[in-house]
């Protein structure tokens, strides 16, 4: 089994600025990989029923006119992804982009996952 360590993120975006946040991505995508992650993949959420204890929307506040987007960067390992972020962090660039994202970055839930089972 090949074990993998995925950072994933769920972010809120407003619908009215998807176009905006795609062009964002594509950006924060080269630089992962630039800085050597293994793979870059954003889905946007299609089935994400509303709980009544918790659910995706709920984790995120999510409010009326938004989606949520699940990025996932896979590394190799934890350690690897820490190095990998290290220099994400460090890319200027990216820094700026972050200045003017367009959705609300304390409503980004995030963390880092080992593999536990691949079929």
């Amino acid at each position: 089994m090949t074990k993998h360590y995925i950072h994933t993120y769920l972010i809120p975006v407003p619908k009215a600025k998807l176009k905006q946040y795609r062009s964002m991505a594509k950006f924060a995508a080269q630089t992962w990989m630039e800085c050597g992650a293994l793979d870059y993949v954003e889905y946007q959420a299609d089935f994400i029923p509303k709980g009544k204890v918790t659910s995706f929307p709920m984790s995120v506040k999510l409010k009326a006119g938004e989606t949520i987007l699940l990025g996932m960067v896979t590394c190799k390992s934890k350690s690897h992804c820490e190095k990998v972020m290290g220099r994400v962090m460090k890319d200027e660039a990216l820094g700026k982009a972050w200045d003017s994202v367009p959705f609300d970055g304390m409503r980004m839930v995030y963390g880092g996952f080992k593999t536990f089972l691949k079929a």
